[in-house]
């Protein structure tokens, strides 16, 4: 079909097509042509959002929430550099985004020209892959590839940007939803040899752990991944970005590994003698000091992305695939290796395992002077929230706590910013998950510092009938700092008090941007203030929670230190015996 058309008027169809129903952006000089076209969609709903960070954010907090690609929008220059934050964050954590900036027009670029930057030179190390459109027959074709490529294979962020020229001229309108795209070919089916290999040291092994990452969320394996797990009976690790891939409450599960996972999740990587990582990366805060991670244990590595196989561990046994189909065609396997009479015997495994899990449990210790604990209110939240609801953290002591103290049973439930470590993260990307699951509970659980980073978008929500709830933990201090400067600067408290005189009220602030606000600051409110909370649904509700100050967030693994050097609480290191046990 074509048709004579705006490059802006081609923008908007191709989002149209392309099955876009929500946007995030905010207009200014060089995008505007395209916002006048987009008047006219009767498919596409743009939200107006206070800060181009926050379109970002909530781009990505749709795409996390609902299995689509976010899509935010932006003009060119400082609107444009805006959004480098929220591109950066999807690039770590591999969400599907695209991202469309408006430039000076053709003949301006390079000229320093008004709200001029080369957007595609400096987001060229964290997207995927980025566009510069400067002619209009090229903006449908563009788009159709942006989307292609930020869903397929690893998922990341995509940017456009289209030349306002390119915008206001004329050209005929082709749409073609599966661009043929040289070079680009992701590796979905993963070698039937290797498959077979993996399957034979499952069963050969006594210490396996199944370690889970994100990719298994980004492949919706989540049902395949307890097949797996049930059949070969081996304990499982999810990742920060992993949670809910695996059910908490299933007895094979050992909770999160990593600098502040579960004792018993971090010693059986140390310990095993089969790691079977299925989307994971071996990034850092799992594996603490390289040299020191697993030293007993073969590695069976699964990814989508080659370029993750053996980047910081060396596979034993390499496998380049989607992890769904990678885990269905291992089932296959293991059934095989069953129905020629081997099976893994991982009783003794277990019961090492399951004592480390008994004597070293997740827990916190009740202040004494009687103020709230912040595990508590996070534990109460998830609790009287139930297992349908979305949380999105921000960053910090509030998020280990909020993966530690919540039981996540159901996939894509739990959004928070894990490779980057976003300050401010959470709020937009709350709204951009109710944006996207308007019938679903969504909860932002924020620190007070991550929650003056962002907190302008509850104007949008507020504005937007977005009506998401905010769970402040406010203990008046840049909390994960203070714990570290507790810890390792002997207590000298450098730059990190954010209350000392309540500034600003939260619950006042909240009500000036048309949310109610609630506060609560002893345990015989909590329950009753979360309840209120959970039955206004016409606005955004914002809960400050005054919490103790000095709690912390244990286990904990130093940076720069072994696994093997876990604290389960300040000066309590867990004595497993010898290296076999």
């Amino acid at each position: 079909m074509t048709d004579q058309v705006t490059g802006a008027q081609a923008l908007i169809r191709s989002l149209e097509a392309a099955g876009v129903d929500t946007v995030f952006g905010i207009p200014g000089g060089a995008i505007l042509p395209a916002y006048d076209p987009m008047m006219d969609s009767t498919k596409v709903r743009h939200v107006l959002v206070r800060h181009e960070q926050g379109a970002g954010h909530a781009a990505e907090g749709y795409a996390q929430a609902t299995g689509k690609v976010g899509v935010c929008m932006a003009t060119s220059g400082p609107g444009a550099t805006n959004l480098v934050t929220p591109i950066a964050d999807a690039h770590m954590d591999s969400v599907p985004i695209v991202a469309i900036t408006g430039q000076v027009a053709s003949a301006s670029i390079g000229t320093d020209a008004f709200q001029e930057a080369d957007i595609c030179g400096i987001t060229m190390p964290i997207t995927k892959h980025n566009f510069l459109v400067t002619d209009p027959a090229e903006i449908a074709p563009t788009i159709a590839a942006a989307f292609h490529i930020a869903s397929t294979g690893r998922p990341g962020p995509v940017l456009v940007d289209i030349s306002k020229d390119a915008l206001q001229a004329t050209t005929d309108f082709i749409w073609n939803g599966t661009p043929e795209l040289p070079g680009y070919r992701p590796v979905t089916r993963p070698h039937a040899k290797q498959i077979r290999e993996a399957a034979r040291l499952i069963s050969e092994a006594k210490r396996p752990v199944l370690y889970v990452g994100g990719g298994v969320l980004k492949a919706h394996a989540s049902a395949e991944l307890k097949i797996l797990a049930e059949l070969t009976g081996a304990p499982v690790v999810t990742t920060l970005m992993a949670l809910g891939a695996f059910p908490d409450s299933h007895p094979q599960h050992l909770g999160m590994p990593g600098m502040h996972g579960t004792v018993a999740a971090v010693t059986a990587l140390q310990k095993a003698d089969l790691i079977f990582a299925l989307g994971a990366r071996f990034d850092d805060r799992v594996t603490g000091r390289l040299d020191t991670f697993a030293p007993f244990a073969k590695i069976v590595h699964a990814d989508i992305d080659p370029a993750e196989i053996s980047k910081n561990r060396t596979a034993d046994v390499p496998i380049v695939g989607d992890a769904r189909e990678v885990i269905a065609d291992l089932v296959v396997a293991v059934q095989a290796e069953h129905e020629a009479g081997r099976f893994g015997d991982y009783q003794d495994w277990w019961t090492s395992l399951n004592r480390w899990r008994e004597t070293y449990p997740l827990g916190y210790d009740t202040p004494e002077d009687g103020s709230l604990s912040p595990q508590l209110v996070i534990q109460r939240l998830g609790a009287i929230s139930g297992p349908d609801t979305i949380f999105a953290s921000g960053v910090g002591q509030h998020q280990m706590w909020a993966s530690q103290f919540i039981n996540y049973e159901k996939p894509y439930t739990w959004l928070n910013s894990g490779g980057a470590g976003t300050m401010g993260y959470a709020v937009p990307a709350a709204m951009g998950a109710k944006a996207g699951m308007p019938d679903t509970t969504v909860w932002a659980i924020d620190g007070d510092g991550c929650f003056q980073m962002t907190n302008q978008e509850l104007v949008t929500c507020a504005v937007n009938d977005i009506p998401i709830k905010v769970a402040i933990i406010n203990n008046g201090t840049l909390g994960m700092v203070r714990q570290w400067q507790t810890l390792f600067y002997n207590q000298r408290y450098s730059n990190t008090d954010l209350q000392s005189r309540r500034l600003p009220d939260f619950v006042k602030l909240a009500e000036a941007m048309g949310c109610v606000g609630l506060r609560c600051e002893s345990p015989d409110q909590l329950d009753a203030t979360i309840e209120k909370a959970m039955s206004i649904n016409d606005a955004p509700v914002v809960i400050d929670f005054v919490v103790h100050q000095d709690a912390m967030v244990w286990p904990m693994v130093a940076a720069g230190s072994s696994n093997d050097e876990v604290m389960a609480a300040r000066d309590v290191r867990p004595d497993f015996g010898d290296s076999d046990d």
